[in-house]
Order: structure tokens, then sequence, then C-alpha cells
């Protein structure tokens, strides 16, 4: 099981090493990602199951990008799991799927881990589960999905920060749609708990969870890792 902590932009360097040095004592057996702002990357003291990542960079070793983060940046913190796709850059942000695509690509020559996001947006689901379905294939166009370091996310835009998670028979629909092109493993995120991680995580071709604001208190994210190792 993976268990991964989006921070977004909460935490500062100080808060960002509490959590990750707490984390790191427990000793779990789960595989544990966490992604806290670039400004709070640090040279952290992991165990082998834990990988801090980054959020977002821009597809450049470097170079004249005012605002960005290059992989020099990333490099010097020995990032190799990144985030891309989510939809908080593809909607607020404005990415487009050929940017999206870009950072796939620049990520996966660096033979980074990428965790990819996908997800539809509320009128997307209203219109029923081919609709569904072919909005999330359109954000696979030019996704190499036979990556040996893919791990793909399944994040319902309607459900990410709005306390609203998919019911569990919606969940277990769209990976099992999902398994049959992907091979690689699939999590779930929108809205996971404390107390739905349990259930979540029993759905088959669930492979773990993209936990965002439960997973910022690290007693909580503490918890969940708990869970996934019990099961």
């Amino acid at each position: 099981m993976i268990i991964a902590s989006n921070f977004k932009t909460n935490h500062n360097r100080k808060s960002t090493k509490e959590f990750v040095d707490f984390i790191s004592l427990q000793h779990f057996f789960s595989e544990v990602r966490i992604f806290p702002p670039s400004t709070a990357l640090d040279d952290f003291d992991l165990t082998p199951n834990i990988r801090v990542g980054a959020q977002n960079f821009y597809p450049v070793q470097n170079g004249s990008f005012t605002g960005e983060i290059g992989f020099d940046q990333l490099e010097e913190f020995g990032i190799d799991t990144v985030l891309v796709g989510h939809s908080e850059r593809r909607h607020i942000l404005g990415e487009t799927q050929k940017d999206i695509s870009k950072k796939y690509d620049f990520a996966k020559a660096k033979e980074c881990e990428i965790v990819y996001c996908v997800g539809e947006p509320k009128e997307v689901r209203e219109e029923g589960i081919e609709a569904v379905m072919s909005y999330i294939w359109r954000q696979f166009d030019d996704i190499d999905v036979d990556y040996s370091e893919l791990v793909v996310a399944y994040e319902p835009v309607w459900a990410i920060g709005t306390g609203l998670s998919a019911s569990l028979e919606d969940i277990k629909e769209v990976l099992g749609l999902l398994r049959q092109k992907i091979k690689a493993p699939l999590l779930y995120g929108g809205s996971v708990k404390v107390e739905t991680i349990k259930d979540i995580l029993g759905i088959e071709n669930c492979d773990g969870v993209l936990v965002g604001t439960a997973s910022w208190d690290m007693k909580n994210f503490a918890k969940m890792i708990e869970i996934s190792d019990q099961l």
C-alpha cells in the first residue's frame, strides 16, 4: 500500500521537519510519500519506505524561468518522486494536457517516480460513468502508461477539499476500469479521512491513497498509515 500526503500550501520548513521526523520514528511498513511545499524541502533522515517528493516543478534542469523550480533545485535534496497533473494545477492554475505531458516526460527522463493525478469535475460525474471515463482517458493523452515508475491517483475534482468523497462503489468502478488498461499502482484521493481509509483501502484494485487536508496533522496521518499496516 502507498499512503501519500499532499501538503499543498501548508506547513513550513520547521513543521515539515517535525512531521517527517515523527512519521519516520513510527517504523511503519507501508510505502509512505510526503509532498511538502518546495520551500520546506530539506535533508531528511528517512527510513527506506518513506520518500519526500515535489508537488510541482518546471520541466527544465535550470534556466531563466523566474519563480519556477527546476531539477537542479530538487536534486539538491535527492528528490526522486513528483506529483504531476493534480486537478488544482489543471483547473486553478491553467495547466494544459500539453504542459502536463511535458512535465511527465521530463520526470520520466529523470527516472522519477511519478504520481499522476486524474479525475473528473462534478458536471462530468453527473453525466454518468461513460462520460467520466471518456474525460479521464483524455487526461492520459501523450502519457506513457507503461512507465515502470508510474503511480496513478484517481481524484474526482468535486471531492477534493470539499469534505465529500466518492462512494465506495463509484471508486471501485473507476479503479476497475482504469485497471483494464493500466498496470501501475492505483490510488484514490478526495476527502480521505481516518474514519474512511480502511473501507477505501479494502476496495478491489485500490493500492493506496493520496490524502490532502486530513493528512496535515501528523498524528492523523500516522493513524492512516497504521491502518494500512494492519491491512
